[in-house]
């Protein structure tokens, strides 16, 4: 997946944020931009808001954070009381306006906004069969492959008709916020990989990737929106209809979403985030806790694991005190948009900086979320040896990442993993720790109240749930035939 920059980040980055709104008689595009704001940290590239006021559709799209994206004469020209938004991380397509968020298009049937979540596996497919059919396309980003075979499904097809063909064609992660004319629906993939729920507010509703976004515009989370499900929203912002077009006999919920990528106070499929963390925590301690004098967080996601870790390790007896001994840097940019290996490095102690009267003549053991290239743990290390610790463990509060994701997550290449093909002691010593422990599989799916097989697991096994060229599947599952496909059975 093309990244756009000449240096990658030592972690995962976020895919992308999707809303979709529609209300009685207020104008939507404020409260859009609010929600955009909650769902900001799954994002950072651009942001857009497109909303229809019943004759014309109206869009503002740009490069940057939200804030920086939307002036208030830019809203204000945004009209009407139904619309759809998003934030976006390039995880497939290139980082220019381009492959911006919501896409739109105008067509025989009226117009179309679409905010995409994830990504497909078979875009290059039908991108092709529809070049063929007279399809000119604008971006690289696959995207606009999903609006181009809607628009051509909605030619032919109702609404909701229209939106089963097409996923019965497309292969792949993805969940939707689409606007067809003044009408908002949302959209998850059958197994449900992306998260996606509904929440009512005082004169409408609302979709979104996370329930915080629901919470900021002060509404009540309804539910998650089920894998396979199309949600139509009312145009008056009065209810929705909700349309069961495909089940799959297994999910594949991602696992990262709980332990990374989604904000601590967002539900996600029934489960709170912030709990789920804390209960990775305890079970972290559970399979390798070490009766260390201090734990603390790696800023900021690794704090719930740390919490839930130090509380198991207290009610076992351990004397082990949860500290914060690493303050962070807000004002840094992320570290891989340094130049250099070097100021990446340098970057860590510019993030990050240590309390020594935490850690000073103390046996330390920090929580992380994970480990993906090993650089900013080295660094982590040697920060607290620097600032005096006698032994450093770490404690990582998922599995080792050994393969790539093709689902919508920057995770990097096979090459460029640590855990692909060293073992935990040699990554130990690569980090300079003096223990590490990753957390179990069966542990995570515990936390989730899950089986394995309806988590997504891909990353820390090699064997995804979609049909992905060159690598392994963990269910019986096959992309779609796409050339010259007849419709789909309505």
């Amino acid at each position: 997946m093309p990244h756009g920059r000449d240096t990658l980040p030592d972690g995962p980055t976020e895919k992308c944020g999707v809303v979709g709104l529609s209300l009685a008689d207020r104008a939507a595009a404020r409260p859009l931009y609010y929600a955009l704001y909650a769902l900001q940290h799954r994002g950072q590239e651009s942001a857009g808001i497109v909303t229809h006021d019943g004759f014309q559709q109206h869009d503002h799209v740009e490069m940057g954070l939200v804030g920086d994206a939307f002036s208030a004469s830019d809203l204000a020209g945004l009209n009407g009381t139904t619309g759809i938004g998003h934030v976006r991380y390039p995880t497939a397509g290139s980082v220019d306006t381009s492959c911006a968020q919501p896409f739109s298009v105008s067509f025989k049937s009226g117009s179309l906004g679409l905010s995409h979540n994830g990504n497909l596996v078979n875009a290059g497919e039908i991108r092709d069969e529809l070049a063929g059919h007279g399809h000119a396309f604008t971006s690289d980003g696959d995207t606009e492959v999903i609006a181009h075979d809607l628009a051509r499904n909605l030619l032919e097809a109702d609404l909701v008709r229209a939106v089963k063909r097409t996923m019965g064609r497309i292969h792949g992660s993805y969940s939707l916020t689409i606007m067809h004319d003044d009408t908002v629906l949302g959209v998850r993939d059958p197994e449900g990989n992306r998260p996606l729920c509904i929440g009512e507010l005082e004169d409408g509703y609302v979709l979104a990737s996370e329930s915080a976004a629901i919470d900021t515009l002060g509404g009540e989370l309804v539910r998650d929106v089920n894998p396979g499900e199309l949600v139509l929203l009312e145009r008056d912002g009065s209810g929705f209809d909700s349309y069961q077009l495909v089940s799959a006999e297994n999910t594949a919920r991602c696992f990262f979403e709980h332990v990374y990528f989604a904000r601590p106070d967002s539900r996600i499929d029934g489960n709170l985030v912030y709990d789920v963390r804390r209960e990775l925590g305890r079970q972290l301690w559970e399979e390798s806790g070490v009766d260390s004098d201090v734990v603390m967080p790696v800023p900021d996601s690794g704090r719930a694991f740390a919490s839930g870790y130090a509380e198991a390790a207290q009610d076992e007896g351990a004397s082990v005190e949860f500290a914060e001994g690493l303050m962070k840097n807000r004002y840094v940019g992320r570290t891989f948009i340094m130049p250099t290996q070097d100021a990446r490095e340098r970057a860590v102690r510019l993030k990050l900086n240590p309390i020594r009267s935490t850690i000073e003549g103390r046996s330390v053991t920090i929580i992380d979320d994970s480990i993906v290239r090993g650089t900013t743990s080295r660094q982590l290390v040697s920060l607290l040896r620097d600032a005096g610790a006698e032994a450093v463990h770490v404690r990582v509060g998922a599995p080792a990442i050994v393969a790539p994701c093709y689902m919508g997550i920057d995770m990097a290449t096979r090459e460029e993993l640590i855990a692909a093909d060293a073992t935990t002691e040699e990554i130990r010593a690569e980090i300079g720790a003096d223990s590490l422990s990753y957390l179990s599989i069966d542990a995570v799916a515990e936390a989730l109240s899950s089986s394995r097989a309806d988590l997504c697991l891909g990353c820390v096994t090699g064997e995804y749930p979609y049909d992905i060229d060159g690598e392994t599947t963990d269910r019986d599952v096959e992309r779609p035939v796409v050339a010259d496909s007849a419709p789909a059975d309505d």
